[in-house]
């Protein structure tokens, strides 16, 4: 496991799309905290993955597009847009994802903040 924690992010990442989950759960640390942009909380490791393996497969015609990850220290910042198809329309979703990186290389804590539009 990477100390790096761009590249660490950056695999979760790759991960994620691949809807490879032991990838991702090697990412995490096992008592990761994942707090969504509407409060929603998951913790530790098994419950968050369990949350993303059963969401990520209904989600239509998804696509991840990472415009930059970056770091400072142990935390790294990624800005991403999330696309899918919801009744039809293909919406996009602007994102940035606060990631706590362990010194071990795996993530402890990521926090999700989404751009809204009015």
């Amino acid at each position: 496991m990477t100390t790096d924690p761009t590249a660490t992010v950056e695999r979760y990442l790759r991960c994620l799309v691949d809807h490879d989950w032991e990838g991702l759960g090697d990412c995490l640390s096992p008592d990761v905290v994942r707090v969504g942009p509407f409060g929603d909380t998951y913790t530790p490791r098994q419950p968050y993955l369990e949350y993303l393996s059963s969401l990520m497969p209904t989600l239509r015609e998804y696509t991840l597009d990472v415009e930059r990850v970056t770091a400072q220290g142990q935390v790294a910042v990624a800005q991403l847009s999330e696309t899918m198809a919801i009744e039809g329309t293909r919406v996009e979703t602007r994102e940035a994802l606060v990631f706590e990186v362990g010194p071990d290389g795996r993530i402890r804590r990521i926090e999700i903040y989404i751009q809204r539009h009015r």
